[in-house]
């Protein structure tokens, strides 16, 4: 029963998803990798959800609440900032991506800063934090697949057949077959949470939900307050708030979230997600009580990982139809995000590595089915780099996003500078790089960073000398041109806001 419910919904999802991805739509690079530029707000509401219920969100967080506690707390943090951010950059993105017609992240740094040069630079490093990123979804895959078909398929076997799902899932529709795929997941998350916290309690012998938290704190003092089940450990009040900060941060700097807002009809649609979608935090409020439950219960995940402690509990204490319901929802929570993520790799490769390098060698650009060819090719690759990495190491989703987190940081102060001080430069971005990747990798300074502050996101101290150093060079080097400053929405001695520039209706034409 389990594998039938499961794979039930998988099949409906994915042929909905191409169905709807391909009805009437123009096999163009804009309509896939940004759907048109057509996303109303109902559609653009699931598809920018789509990275608020990931598997990291059920899976990583329910097992990082099973592990430590307190730490957990991080998930309700990071979302309310990271939406607090987008309502005023997310439009500002729009906005330059409908003017300009860009497609990728990458288009908007070679064309804001004057210099092809750095978009080729920036794809290379967002391929490297996707890629990263793709593997919560792959580790989340292969444990689902486990549970659904059984431990007799090995961990190999498993993460290879969840990289082959998420391929098909966008290899032919693009982002809308994304985007649809969000909004099924997302009904289905809300009727897993519902089933199984209604019914959490007894399973674990609680009087109720709120209940929970009183049994697990009387079994394990501490549980509830930072720095969590580990006295000893850094993650304190100011790791959550460095961290917090970090992924909100980092958060809109994500290549694929600047897809994301290039898919949008209108401005409108995206300040509306902005306002209401940080109530999907609240969501965590039942998966950490779920951590705490399996916590409760003494469930024991095979080979202690922490990020199987959901699923294991949820297949040890609850009948076969819920199982499957959840493991078909779980599904859907790795594909949909992580499909959108393997697709913004490609487009990133194809128009801004191939693509400038062709024209450099040969003086002749790709073509648009070119490109598209190219885009869909190289995913393949890319989800078998993510899924070699998967298979060699084994670390906690969280520690997986922290670390994708970090790396896209180093993006943050190039984006949120380009967009509010005319004189950013590129000379300065690339200065503010690699000082910033230096004092994040070298092991000088991971070293420093530990014993001198080791509470504190190393991401986030790497993120501001990354800040410093772009406004330092930028203070001694030539400002970018007037068609520059256009795309950071910027004019004038002051770089005061262009924001006649465009309207916010969905054509978005120019006045």
């Amino acid at each position: 029963m389990i594998l039938t419910i499961s794979v039930t919904i998988l099949i409906a999802t994915v042929l909905g998803a191409i169905g709807f991805g391909r009805h009437k739509r123009r096999k163009t690079m804009t309509d896939w990798a940004v759907g048109g530029r057509s996303f109303g707000t109902l559609l653009f509401w699931f598809m920018n959800a789509g990275e608020v219920y990931t598997t990291f969100a059920v899976l990583g967080i329910s097992g990082y609440a099973w592990a430590l506690g307190a730490p957990a707390y991080l998930a309700f943090l990071s979302v309310s900032l990271s939406y607090s951010l987008g309502y005023w950059l997310m439009p500002k993105i729009w906005r330059v991506g409908r003017m300009r017609r860009l497609v990728t992240q990458s288009d908007w740094f070679a064309v804001r800063y004057d210099a092809p040069w750095l978009g080729v630079l920036v794809a290379v490093i967002g391929i490297a934090a996707l890629v990263v990123y793709v593997q919560i979804q792959l580790v989340s895959l292969g444990l689902v697949v486990r549970l659904t078909i059984g431990p007799s398929v090995s961990t190999t076997a498993a993460v290879l057949i969840g990289a082959g799902l998420m391929l098909a899932f966008v290899f032919l529709a693009g982002l809308r077959s994304a985007a649809f795929s969000a909004g099924v997941k997302d009904v289905l998350m809300i009727v897993v949470v519902v089933v199984l916290c209604v019914t959490v309690a007894d399973k674990v012998g609680a009087a109720s939900l709120l209940d929970v938290f009183r049994v697990v704190e009387q079994q394990h003092p501490g549980i509830g307050r930072l720095p969590g089940l580990d006295p000893a450990s850094t993650t304190t009040a100011v790791w959550l708030m460095t961290s917090g900060l970090n992924v909100a941060l980092g958060n809109w700097v994500f290549p694929h979230l600047f897809q994301v807002a290039y898919s949008s009809r209108s401005a409108t649609s995206i300040r509306r997600n902005a306002i209401w979608q940080p109530l999907y935090s609240l969501a965590y409020f039942f998966i950490i009580l779920m951590g705490f439950a399996a916590l409760i219960a003494g469930t024991k995940p095979e080979g202690g990982d922490l990020n199987g402690a959901f699923l294991t509990f949820v297949s040890n204490r609850y009948p076969d139809w819920v199982v499957g319901l959840v493991a078909g929802t779980c599904f859907l929570l790795a594909l949909a995000p992580g499909s959108v993520l393997l697709l913004t790799s490609g487009s990133l490769f194809a128009r801004n590595i191939v693509g400038p390098l062709r024209a450099a060698v040969s003086g002749r650009a790709l073509r648009d089915t070119s490109t598209l060819l190219l885009s869909r090719s190289s995913m393949v690759a890319f989800a078998l780099l993510a899924t070699y990495l998967t298979l060699a190491q084994s670390k906690s989703l969280v520690t997986i996003l922290l670390s994708a987190y970090s790396a896209i940081g180093m993006l943050a102060p190039a984006v949120f500078l380009g967009f509010l001080w005319r004189r950013t430069s590129a000379l300065g971005v690339l200065v503010g790089l690699a000082g910033g990747f230096a004092a994040l990798l070298a092991p000088f300074a991971k070293g420093f960073w530990s014993s001198a502050l080791p509470t504190w996101e190393p991401g986030l101290l790497a993120m501001a000398i990354n800040a410093v150093l772009v406004v330092l060079v930028s203070l001694v080097t030539r400002a970018p041109g007037p068609d520059a400053l256009a795309a950071g929405l910027l004019t004038g001695p002051g770089g005061g806001s262009r924001t006649r520039a465009m309207t916010d209706t969905p054509e978005g034409t120019q006045r």
